[in-house]
């Protein structure tokens, strides 16, 4: 897998605007990709260190609309990626 495929998109809530304060970034991730490959894409696409990678399995979820129509949501990956002091990813600094 190349490393451009592992992150997939970048997770902005609240929550996750409360985590840059301490220097961590939430990624949603292939659900393949492992904390070395995560590590190794963080660090090639935003020129950072990485000191740690923190990944959390999302599960699908099932529900209904309708009588009978089932909506699935698949399941998915999010990485908390945590930077060396004074690293910053510049992309979410304006958002």
């Amino acid at each position: 897998m190349n490393i451009y495929e592992v992150l997939r998109r970048p997770v902005l809530t609240e929550k996750t605007d409360a985590l840059r304060a301490e220097s961590k970034y939430v990624f949603e991730v292939d659900v393949r990709a492992n904390k070395v490959m995560i590590r190794q894409a963080v660090e090639a696409a935003f020129k950072v260190k990485v000191v740690a990678v923190n990944v959390a399995n999302v599960a699908a979820k099932m529900g209904k609309a309708g009588r009978r129509r089932v909506i699935s949501e698949s399941a998915r990956k999010r990485a908390i990626v945590t930077l060396a002091p004074g690293d910053k990813i510049e992309f979410f600094e304006g958002v």
